[in-house]
């Protein structure tokens, strides 16, 4: 594994549709040359270790603003950088997704720095909205903690989905692109969460895998992309038309899974 440069990479980086100013940092406060050097070492992960296949990427926007909304899998942010990375290597042109991350990585001095390097934020409205209206690429987990969360048996299975980020949508007229991402749990299988370590920590829990060591193994992962949705009104609509509205998110992501475990199966 090459820690320098990738070319692959640092072509798709240049070919960012963003105003890098002469410092190379952009507006949000993301460095160009530490989301090659980053993107360089998570592409070897990628194309190597996880021989990611990426199915449907063209339904993401080229260009404009969109969320991307799918399940979490995987104990660790596994899903989110695969995500992350395969729009920026697969994309044409390129696109940078900001991520809602966790609000307790920013307890933390080394990883809040990165994060914003990378350009994920905070999950609070404010920033989303800021970002959308600057015609930018949301990944949002409606599951929140509750999704990474997951036991290795429960790892195709959906938890709850929150409301926000629909409302979020609507309010800021912009599509939703489903995503399904399989292979986290064979990557990351764990058997349980330590809640209480986690509490000590700052953490919302610390996952164990079945072989201990806190690391994600070789497993192919797979990303479906589908269709974008749209949904009509002001954000302000009652609760119950709101969940209405999440649950057909849901279904068309439980759809999504449901296919490509099917696909996996046939191969």
């Amino acid at each position: 594994m090459s820690l320098t440069r990738d070319p692959k990479v640092v072509e798709c980086v240049n070919r960012l549709e963003l105003p890098f100013g002469q410092d190379g940092i952009d507006p949000y406060g993301v460095s160009k040359a530490e989301l090659i050097y980053f993107l360089s070492m998570l592409a070897w992960f990628y194309r190597n270790w996880f021989q990611v296949r990426a199915h449907g990427v063209e339904h993401v926007p080229k260009r404009g603003r969109g969320m991307l909304v799918g399940n979490h899998s995987g104990g660790v942010a596994i899903d989110g950088m695969t995500i992350f990375a395969s729009l920026l290597l697969e994309m044409e042109p390129p696109r940078l997704v900001h991520g809602m991350a966790e609000k307790f990585i920013y307890r933390v001095p080394f990883l809040s720095s990165w994060a914003s390097r990378m350009g994920h934020f905070a999950g609070l409205p404010e920033h989303a909205e800021r970002l959308l209206a600057d015609e930018r690429l949301l990944l949002v987990f409606p599951e929140g903690a509750r999704g990474t969360a997951k036991l290795y048996w429960e790892r195709n299975s959906l938890v709850e989905f929150g409301t926000g980020f629909m409302r979020l949508a609507i309010a800021n007229r912009t599509p939703i692109i489903p995503f399904a991402f399989l292979g986290g749990g064979e990557a990351f299988p764990t058997i349980k969460n330590l809640y209480g370590l986690g509490k000590l920590l700052g953490v919302p829990y610390i996952p164990v895998p079945a072989y201990l060591i806190p690391l994600p193994r070789p497993a192919r992962l797979e990303i479906h992309y589908s269709e974008p949705m749209w949904f009509e009104g002001t954000g302000r609509e009652e609760d119950e038309v709101i969940s209405g509205y999440v649950d057909k998110v849901k279904e068309r992501v439980a759809n999504l899974i449901a296919s490509g475990k099917e696909r996996v199966r046939r191969r």
